[in-house]
């Protein structure tokens, strides 16, 4: 086992650019517990998760038990119930449609997803759309009641010594195409090659409207919307578009979407997907320097694209993870960690991407074993002749 000292050393080491380890880290939701029975004796639904306070409040501190006195056994964040913990508003993926007026559904066996408004004759429908008064948006208002629900339940919570917190339901942003297509659909992707107009009007007015709401959202709690010198976005949909489409439609609206903060990064950016083939213009256009990715993923050759500098997080499939055995989660733990991707001492290990429920706990041990055998700086593995 490793000790919670021994974590706090490699990420200061990878901090302070002398790595002695790659670190391991696992992205993770509440769908671990909302959809593995075992974490969820009681059978709490996402819809109930949405409405109901009691519900949210059982959920969320089942999840810092999963992350605090589970999960953290096979990675380096630290292990053991923390001191205080933020309970939070999720509303999933679903937060920029549902704000744009989009249903949101509940499906058994399954994280929400939203439906579109947007398709056929109802394209233009944003037309009736306000985004100059956040506050006053029907998804915004749950939002918030849901936030002081939160608060009201927290105020009486006593579990196992935990002092906890309510953390105000500030909103990133998933990406212009990304929105558009949860709006439109796949038409969008018609759109792109038969109607460029439209589709830039639509994914402009989309983040323009985003950018407001995160700057009212954030002022409504004293805070300040793209505060810092760094900034961070996700558009996994541009994964289904060619790389010159890319830079003549989306790339500007990702240039600018940075601009809204004050420092010049470096930035970050989460892509899942096949996107690879966008990552050095990004990196070199956005002054990305930091790429959190998906699958399928080349880690060696990314490496060899972007340069040493460049931080990449990544590594097996969830699917594998979550179907495979232990031994080829080893195998294919180990193929990314020999592929030259360690070179300059910038890469994070981590599924690819987003932990599901109920994968085999052996998995995760297999994930982190391998990591402690060929992932060490003082003897690193040899990538492939």
């Amino acid at each position: 086992m490793i000790s919670n000292e021994q974590k706090q050393q490699v990420w200061k080491a990878y901090r302070d650019r002398k790595p002695t380890r790659v670190p391991v880290t696992y992205g993770v939701n509440v769908r671990v517990v909302v959809l593995d029975p075992k974490w969820n004796p009681s059978g709490i639904t996402f819809e109930q998760f949405y409405s109901d306070a009691k519900a949210a409040v059982e959920v969320l501190t089942k999840f810092m038990e999963y992350q605090f006195e589970y999960l953290h056994h096979y990675c380096d964040n630290p292990l053991g119930l923390p001191q205080e913990y933020a309970l939070h508003v999720d509303n999933q993926n679903t937060y920029d449609a549902a704000y744009f007026g989009c249903p949101v559904h509940f499906r058994d066996g399954q994280v929400p997803d939203a439906g579109t408004i947007l398709e056929g004759a109802n394209k233009d429908k944003l037309r009736d759309f306000d985004p100059d008064h956040p506050l006053d948006n029907p998804f915004i208002r749950r939002c918030l009641r849901r936030h002081e629900d939160l608060k009201a339940a927290a105020e009486k919570l006593t579990y196992r010594g935990v002092k906890f917190t309510v953390a105000p339901p500030l909103l990133g942003f998933d990406g212009p195409l990304t929105i558009a297509a949860c709006l439109r659909g796949t038409e969008i992707f018609c759109d792109l090659v038969e109607d460029p107009p439209y589709a830039r009007r639509l994914m402009e007015f989309i983040q323009r409207a985003v950018a407001t709401r995160n700057r009212a959202l954030a002022a409504h709690f004293g805070k300040k919307a793209f505060e810092g010198p760094t900034a961070f976005l996700a558009d996994d949909s541009i994964q289904l578009i060619s790389a010159q489409m890319y830079r003549e439609l989306i790339l500007p609206l990702h240039k600018a979407w940075y601009a809204n903060w004050a420092g010049p990064g470096p930035h970050g950016i989460h892509l899942c997907g096949d996107a690879t083939r966008h990552f050095a213009t990004i990196m070199r256009e956005c002054n990305v320097k930091s790429f959190d990715t998906g699958f399928p993923v080349d880690h060696g050759a990314l490496r060899k694209e972007l340069g040493e500098d460049v931080e990449i997080a990544g590594g097996p499939p969830v699917a594998l993870l979550l179907s495979g055995t232990p031994q080829e989660v080893h195998e294919r733990t180990r193929q990314i960690l020999t592929s030259g991707v360690m070179a300059g001492g910038r890469f994070i290990l981590r599924e690819a991407n987003n932990l599901p429920p109920c994968v085999p706990e052996e998995n995760l041990a297999a994930m982190c074993r391998c990591c402690l055998e060929h992932g060490n700086y003082d003897h690193p593995p040899q990538p492939p002749a």
